[in-house]
């Protein structure tokens, strides 16, 4: 499946079908949501590497820990900055620890460097050519690699317009302060209003975490 899609006729295309959402757009401003980067510039297991250290902490924790790691296992090639699997296996449980890691994330970190130097994952080139609920199920067979995680990858790495992730707090929070709701949205609820924002679900998404950015929330993109 061929990413890249104009942010421009997103946003006029969201701002005709809902508004309440143009309202937002309006309020936020243009949208900034980078076109997705090349495999020169990113690799799949450093994305993945990063969003498992990531998992349940906070923006400045999870980036102290990835810098300690990147640390340790850049070796004499600090050129980069990538993580590489055969250097991050090369590290035994107790450094990788020491860079403030979990045990099950380590064994996560572990099940993807295997998953990425045995071609159990598809390489990045081959997913780029995938559906997105395709890509979810190549990708969700590491250990530690959840859905959440995948639409992360889909709409920042390979640059997909119509993921909508229900399941992230920010999403939900910016969906019920634009909607006005004083109950908790439901996925089935977010789904269905969705509807009207395809195939530009991704930049409406850009913007319910700008919402939640407006109301002080931390934790949200």
């Amino acid at each position: 499946m061929s990413a890249g899609y104009g942010t421009d006729t997103a946003v006029r295309h969201l701002r005709d079908s809902d508004p309440q959402l143009r309202r937002l757009v309006d309020s936020v401003g243009p949208c900034t949501l980078a076109a997705p980067a090349t495999t020169h510039t990113h690799t799949l297991f450093d994305r993945l590497a990063t969003s498992i250290m990531s998992q349940q902490l906070s923006v400045a924790a999870a980036a102290t820990i990835t810098g300690r790691l990147r640390d340790k296992a850049a070796g004499d090639d600090h050129a980069s900055g990538h993580l590489r699997p055969d250097r991050v296996v090369a590290l035994t449980d107790d450094e990788l620890r020491a860079c403030g890691i979990s045990r099950p994330k380590v064994a996560a970190l572990r099940d993807l460097a295997d998953a990425v130097e045995t071609g159990r994952t598809p390489a990045l080139a081959e997913l780029a050519t995938l559906s997105d609920e395709d890509v979810v199920a190549a990708l969700t067979t590491v250990r530690g690699i959840g859905r959440w995680t995948v639409e992360m990858l889909l709409i920042f790495l390979l640059g997909r317009p119509d993921v909508f992730p229900v399941a992230d707090v920010g999403i939900r929070r910016g969906f019920e302060r634009t909607l006005g709701l004083e109950h908790k949205a439901t996925p089935a609820e977010m789904l269905e209003h969705s509807a009207r924002w395809a195939p530009y679900r991704s930049v409406a998404s850009w913007y319910l975490w700008r919402a939640v950015d407006q109301t002080g929330q931390p934790g949200v993109r």
